[in-house]
C-alpha cells in the first residue's frame, strides 16, 4: 500500500482494530505479536502499530517482555472479577433508579433487541453486540447511559472471558432467556426481581472461567506464570 494511503488510516482506528482483534479472540491469549506482520495486515507503518501496542499494554491486554517479544496477555481472573464487580455495581444501582414512567422508545428498542437475539442461527459475535446494546439500553432507561463507556473501558479481560464461555456453549440461548426475564421484571416494575436476575446473569462468567480453565489452563494467567518463550508455537513457562 502506498505511504499516502497508509497515513489516511487514523491512529485511533488502528488501536481500535487491534483491540477488537484481542477482545474477539481473533488474537487468542498467548499469541506472539509481530509489529511487521500487524502493520502489513492493516496496511500501515510500524509506528502507529507500536503506539497501539503500548496503549494495549497499559490495559494489560498485551504484555511486552524485553528481549523476548510482545504477546497477547492471558485472561486474568482477578481483572475479570474486578471488572465484573464494577459492572454489577453500576447496573444494579441503575435498576434502582428506574422510574414508573419508562421511556416508551427505549422499551421498544429493548423489545426489538430481544427479538433480534432470538433470530435462528444468529452469529455469536452478532449476539455479543446485541448483548452489549441490551445492557446499554437498560442504563439509558434509568438515565445512566453516560456510565456505560466507563464500564466498557474496564472490561477487556471480562469480555474475553465472556466470549470464551459463549463460544464454548456455542448457543446464546441461556443468556437470551436471562435477558428476557430481566426485561419482563423491568416492565412489571419489579425491581427486586430484575436485580436478582441481573446479578445471576452477570456472575455466569465465573462458572465459565472455572470450567474453561480446567480444560485449557494456558489461556489464563496464574501467579507462577513466567515469561513466554518465542518459538514456532508460543509456550508459557
Amino acid at each position: 500500500m502506498a505511504e499516502g494511503a497508509k497515513r489516511r488510516i487514523g491512529r485511533r482506528a488502528i488501536y481500535e482494530a487491534l483491540r477488537r482483534k484481542v477482545l474477539t479472540l481473533e488474537l487468542p491469549p498467548g499469541t506472539a505479536l509481530s509489529e511487521n506482520e500487524l502493520a502489513a495486515s492493516l496496511g500501515v507503518s510500524r509506528t502507529p502499530v507500536r503506539e497501539s501496542l503500548v496503549l494495549l499494554a497499559e490495559e494489560d491486554l498485551v504484555q511486552v517482555f524485553p528481549q523476548i517479544g510482545t504477546f497477547v496477555s492471558r485472561v486474568d481472573p482477578q481483572r475479570v472479577a474486578d471488572a465484573q464487580f464494577l459492572r454489577e455495581a453500576v447496573e444494579l444501582a441503575a435498576l434502582e433508579d428506574l422510574h414508573r414512567d419508562r421511556d416508551p422508545e427505549v422499551l421498544a428498542a429493548l423489545e426489538e433487541n430481544q427479538a433480534r437475539q432470538r433470530e435462528p442461527g444468529i452469529d455469536l459475535e452478532e449476539f455479543f453486540a446485541l448483548d452489549e446494546e441490551f445492557h446499554r439500553l437498560l442504563l439509558r432507561l434509568s438515565g445512566h447511559e453516560s456510565a456505560w463507556p466507563t464500564v466498557v473501558s474496564a472490561k477487556g479481560h471480562l469480555d474475553r472471558a465472556r466470549r470464551l464461555g459463549l463460544y464454548e456453549a456455542a448457543s446464546p440461548g441461556t443468556f437470551v432467556e436471562q435477558h428476557a426475564e430481566i426485561l419482563h421484571a423491568v416492565r412489571d416494575h419489579d425491581v427486586p426481581r430484575a436485580r436478582a436476575t441481573m446479578r445471576g446473569h452477570l456472575r455466569e462468567v465465573f462458572a465459565d472461567i472455572e470450567r474453561i480453565r480446567a480444560r485449557s489452563p494456558e489461556l489464563f494467567a496464574s501467579n507462577d506464570a513466567g515469561a513466554p518463550v518465542r518459538r514456532n508455537v508460543v509456550v508459557w513457562e
